[in-house]
């Protein structure tokens, strides 16, 4: 649902799936984020979907 908004609003951003990538799994763990998917935006991090915090980078 997050990757969905961030096309259906034309946000870019850089994918990166723990399956193909899963060196990112302890990136993820040593930032203390326990569900994906993770969003890092400037200074804005958030885990799971969150429509609120994404409408931020829509404006």
């Amino acid at each position: 649902m997050t990757k969905h908004y961030l096309d259906t609003h034309n946000l870019t951003y850089t994918e990166h799936n723990i399956n193909e990538e899963p060196e990112y799994i302890d990136y993820l763990k040593d930032k203390g984020y326990q569900m994906v998917p993770v969003l890092e935006a400037g200074t804005m991090t958030f885990s799971g979907f969150r429509p609120d915090e994404l409408k931020q980078l829509a404006v």
